[in-house]
């Protein structure tokens, strides 16, 4: 079994969380040249071009971080990340959805229609050109905006994202923010509970264990 990622990327981080969370470990690969460019092999082994990508020891593919939870959910359920009664299940399920749709594709629309390496790129998974446009790195800003009043309404109330207990939701969180600050995008003032919660998780193992270590240049973080 081997899990094919991008050290810098949120959505592998994602994974490696969720994995360090159970106490899962499977063998990393990693497919990003130095360019910020998937590698030709890779490429050549899996078309949907994105990572993160699980293959399994029959060579099964399971691409997208959501996939990969759920089939290691459903194998290893003990210290459940996704909920056990229907209503926690529903719960983390759709503040996760709010974190990845309102986060992380919030920063991803900035970060790809105005960073020079991503120029032609401006969507993943694509062969063709895709120009970028200039217009959605203001929308992407209102949309980050957006994120942060609406997780620091759901914070104030509560001691993890979906509720009392650690879950997906709060990885997907963590990583949204996390990228943020890569791009020089810093938690708000405002967001005072959001800020409470992003400290306090600092302290776990995942958190830590599951930082790229590398810079999107192939460079050592330090």
């Amino acid at each position: 079994m081997k899990l094919y990622e991008w050290d810098f990327a949120p959505n592998c981080r994602r994974v490696r969380m969720y994995l360090f969370e159970k106490g899962i470990e499977v063998e990393r690969v990693e497919c990003i040249t130095s360019d910020i460019i998937l590698k030709e092999d890779f490429r050549d082994q899996y078309v949907h071009e994105m990572v993160p990508m699980l293959e399994l020891n029959d060579g099964t593919q399971i691409g997208e971080g959501l996939a990969i939870w759920h089939y290691f959910e459903a194998l290893y359920p003990e210290q459940p990340l996704m909920g056990t009664t229907a209503l926690e299940k529903a719960t983390i399920s759709s503040w996760e959805r709010r974190a990845y749709d309102g986060g992380m594709i919030a920063h991803a629309e900035i970060l790809r229609n105005s960073h020079p390496a991503m120029i032609d790129r401006g969507l993943p998974g694509y062969s063709q050109r895709i120009p970028q446009i200039s217009a959605l790195v203001d929308r992407g800003k209102i949309r980050v905006a957006s994120f942060y009043k609406k997780f620091n309404d759901q914070l104030a109330d509560n001691k993890f994202v979906a509720g009392e207990s650690f879950s997906v939701a709060d990885i997907t969180t963590i990583c949204v923010i996390d990228m943020g600050h890569a791009m020089e995008m810093n938690i708000p003032k405002s967001a005072y509970h959001v800020n409470r919660w992003y400290h306090q998780l600092q302290e776990r193992e995942s958190v830590q264990k599951s930082k790229a270590t590398h810079m999107p240049d192939g460079s050592t973080i330090t």
